[in-house]
Parts: C-alpha cells; structure tokens; sequence
C-alpha cells in the first residue's frame, strides 16, 4: 500500500523490451535505497512495480503486458521523469490516502494554466471511472494523491500548489496532451461493490409464503 505523498523523482534510464514484456529501469539520486530489498514494491508513476535488481541510485523492474495495457506506461521514454514511491511501513505518516498502485485506467491532461501561485489542471478520465469521483474528493495521478476542486461528466479539475509540483514530475513534465496514470479512490470501488452484492442478494431471496400443506387441503387443493 502506499500514501501518494511522492518522495521522490526518478529518471527512465532505460527500457528494455524482453520477450513481450519489458525490463524498466530508473535511477533516482533522491530515493532512499539503503532499506530497498529484492522483491520490495516502488510505485513508479503510481504503478505498484516489483524490484527485481537494484543498486546504490537505481532499481529495476519487470513489466507485464498486462500493465503495459492499463496504463501509460508504455509512453515513457529514457529520460522522462517519474514520481517514486516506496510501500508504506505501519509506522509510516498517512499523509494521503489509500492507495494501492493499481492503475484503473489512462487519463489525459485537457488544460493546464497558471492560477496565481499554483497550476490550474484539468484531466479527461475515462468515462466508466467518473462516478468513482467526487468534487472535494481523492484522486491519485501519476502516484500523486490530490484533491479534486470538481467533477463535471468525466472532467477532473485540480489546483497543484507550488510544493507539490516542485517535488513532482508536473513541473518537469505535464503538458496539454500528455497521458497520466488514473487510480480511483478504494474506498468507492469497495462501496460499490458491496452495494452491488447487497442488491445482488436482496434479489436472489425468495419470498416468503404463507401457503402450506394444510392451507392446501383445507381449501379443496388436496384430496
């Protein structure tokens, strides 16, 4: 699990394409490698990616084409930056929300303009994803976990204040046109779901009746 609050950015050193999938690799002289082990997870862009080598300023990881599918992956480039985040400790500060670093779908940055101090941002998410969202509510893009200011049909609209796209590759890298990673919030997704189940169950009871055996003989239904 992770919080969202981006620790640090990393560089694509490369990508490498090996037999469908393809081997990442990203070098960050701001992440804290001395507690990395070999199968930790680092959400990479807000992707939960499983280190499968790594040294004292990079790590590596596996791909699927599964996740390559999902997201944005696959528009990286050596280079490009990226936001780190390394899976949550019990005593880790909650400073976002929950956020598991599965990527729901693929957004694209729709409009982007100074408002004082901070960025102004709109996002196009994929319809099927925006009635898990909610003006005031959480979202994560690219990893970053941000509050809405409003949700009009599948159009999020958000303001970055100067800390966090500083600390984050918005900065550095978000133009109009560009794809961003879309995780919803988990709680909806679980509400839903539930809701789902209980109208699910409340259909499948059979109603209750009041006829019997006895009720049947007494009226002439029986012989």
């Amino acid at each position: 699990m992770f919080t969202g609050i981006i620790e640090s950015v990393g560089k694509v050193k490369s990508m490498q394409s090996t037999g469908g999938d393809i081997r990442l690799t990203i070098e960050s002289d701001g992440l804290d490698f001395s507690d990395v082990k070999l199968g930790d997870s680092i959400a990479s862009n807000g992707i939960c990616l499983t280190v499968v080598d790594f040294g004292s300023n990079h790590y590596s990881v596996d791909v699927s084409r599964e996740t390559i599918a999902r997201t944005a992956l696959e528009d990286l480039k050596p280079g490009h930056i990226v936001n780190l985040e390394k899976a949550m400790l019990p005593t880790t500060r909650f400073g976002g929300h929950i956020v598991a670093g599965h990527v729901d779908g693929v957004g694209v940055v729709s409009k982007l303009q100074k408002d004082a101090r901070s960025i102004y941002i709109e996002i196009e998410i994929p319809k099927e994803l925006a009635h898990y969202t909610a003006t005031k509510g959480s979202i994560t893009l690219d990893g970053i976990s941000l509050t809405t200011n409003l949700v009009r049909d599948n159009i999020v609209s958000l303001n970055i204040i100067p800390h966090t796209a500083q600390v984050t590759n918005i900065a550095q890298h978000w133009l109009v046109g560009d794809k961003v990673n879309v995780e919803v919030d988990i709680v909806a997704r679980y509400l839903e779901r539930l809701l789902n189940k209980s109208q699910e169950d409340t259909a499948n009871i059979s109603p209750q009746s009041n006829i019997t055996e006895a009720f049947l003989a007494d009226n002439g239904f029986m012989k």
